[in-house]
């Protein structure tokens, strides 16, 4: 039976920039199935006590910063602590990556989320402008103009919320969150955690 773990992120997240390309390796070198479930964390705040960056108190959005240059320093990542388009809707790079898991398979998604996440915290691109997204799509050897056109379909967006709402139903909070054989992992911070899961 094939061993499966939901990963569900926004992809605007410095964290899911921070921990996207490891957890897709981890899964890989354990042999894994990665479930991707792209989700709206606006509406997963809303129901589990979370708030948008901007209303968050000033120590907390700070500290925030210096978690995020240790954690940059430390995996060696390039990483912008506030590049120029952000704060952004992750809503049109989430759907895109629906509408390449749908085309393409997980592993096109998978990729593409990568590139996603890049584009924002390395790369300082908008990743909420549709040529943008086009042009990372077509980096990633996919027909970025047809993403465009099926992201914004009903059933794209059917699943999206589908995701959205699993997600708060699993009492998830924050991205990314894993769940694996019924537990969850919240954080990139937690790999070391998934991946002794990943052993059993």
């Amino acid at each position: 039976m094939n061993k499966v773990c939901e990963y569900y992120f926004a992809p605007q997240s410095p964290w899911c920039y921070l921990g996207h390309q490891r957890f897709v390796d981890l899964a890989k070198k354990y042999g894994i199935k990665i479930d991707a479930k792209p989700c709206d964390v606006g509406k997963v705040f809303a129901v589990s006590g979370g708030l948008p960056l901007a209303k968050r108190a000033p120590q907390r959005q700070a500290y925030r910063l210096v978690e995020m240059q240790r954690w940059s320093d430390a995996l060696k990542l390039p990483m912008h602590m506030q590049p120029t388009f952000f704060p952004v809707s992750g809503d049109p790079a989430a759907l895109m990556i629906i509408a390449a898991q749908l085309a393409h398979g997980s592993e096109a998604a998978l990729n593409l989320t990568g590139a996603i996440t890049r584009a924002i915290w390395a790369e300082q691109k908008n990743i909420a402008d549709a040529d943008t997204l086009a042009g990372l799509a077509f980096d990633c050897e996919l027909d970025g103009k047809s993403l465009l056109k099926s992201a914004e379909t009903a059933s794209v967006q059917a699943e999206y919320d589908r995701f959205t709402n699993e997600m708060i139903a699993a009492n998830g909070f924050g991205v990314p969150w894993f769940v694996y054989k019924g537990e969850s992992y919240w954080g990139q911070d937690r790999l070391d955690f998934l991946e002794k899961a990943f052993q059993k």
